[in-house]
């Protein structure tokens, strides 16, 4: 079974010469095969299948000149030998090792120019080690830090500027911090935050702004708060609240389209 692109081109988009590769021995063997596995096409998967199949390859291959061979080859390297690519010229790289080094090596990393590579760094630090990063220019790695920040740490990143690692926060946010992002600038942000206080403490979302939100409290609100809502402008808010005044069932808090 072949990759889907039907050409075998070097990374300088020369044909590749299997008769010239120094590992011409492994054909024959079985560990490389044209147009699947080979250390010398341009096509990512094909190299890193290549040393899938000689991982003993790897640690010769750090050096080379295709920032795909270095990525890759750094993925299967023995670990002592790894580190000296930490600063390499191409992010690809550092990130393949960011997600390798142990942790006295990785903190290292954690002011990397790049934010692919802060985000490895983030996906695999603990702890205290992930304080830093929740002040990351960059919101896609103070997102993953959300995700995976000890719970105690969240309340510093209730106030972030970005709306979506504000979400992340209001999702994992212990219950006892859950109300001061009760009127979070975002909307979304509300509706998580309406969905997972308890019922006692809704009434403070009873006049939110959004209709969604307002819904969403009609619809979990202890029944004593509900009487505001009765009269809500919006007929799905009203409908849900009345008939819980009335004390029918109501399923869920599905937002109708």
């Amino acid at each position: 079974m072949s990759d889907d692109i039907d050409s075998a081109l070097d990374w300088l988009g020369r044909p590749v010469d299997c008769d010239a590769c120094a590992h011409r021995d492994r054909l024959a063997g079985g560990g490389c095969e044209p147009l699947r596995a080979c250390v010398h096409d341009r096509y990512a998967k094909r190299i890193q299948r290549f040393f899938e199949w000689n991982r003993d390859l790897a640690g010769e291959h750090l050096d080379h000149p295709y920032f795909e061979v270095r990525a890759n080859a750094a993925r299967f390297a023995p670990i002592f030998i790894v580190p000296r690519l930490m600063e390499d010229r191409d992010e690809t790289v550092r990130a393949a090792v960011a997600r390798r080094l142990p942790r006295r090596l990785l903190l290292k990393m954690r002011d990397d120019p790049d934010r692919e590579v802060r985000i490895a760094v983030a996906s695999r630090l603990e702890d205290a080690d992930l304080a830093p990063l929740m002040r990351d220019p960059d919101y896609s790695v103070r997102l993953r830090v959300a995700r995976r920040a000890p719970e105690g740490m969240l309340p510093a990143m209730m106030h972030d500027e970005d709306p979506e690692v504000r979400l992340a926060v209001a999702e994992r946010i212990g219950q006892e911090w859950l109300m001061s992002m009760a009127w979070d600038d975002s909307g979304r942000v509300r509706l998580l935050v309406a969905q997972r206080l308890p019922p006692e403490k809704l009434a403070a979302l009873a006049q939110d702004p959004d209709w969604c939100v307002r819904f969403v409290v009609a619809s979990r609100i202890d029944p004593e708060y509900l009487e505001p809502l009765t009269h809500d402008p919006v007929d799905e808010v009203r409908t849900v609240a009345r008939q819980r005044r009335a004390g029918a069932d109501v399923p869920g808090t599905l937002i109708p389209d």
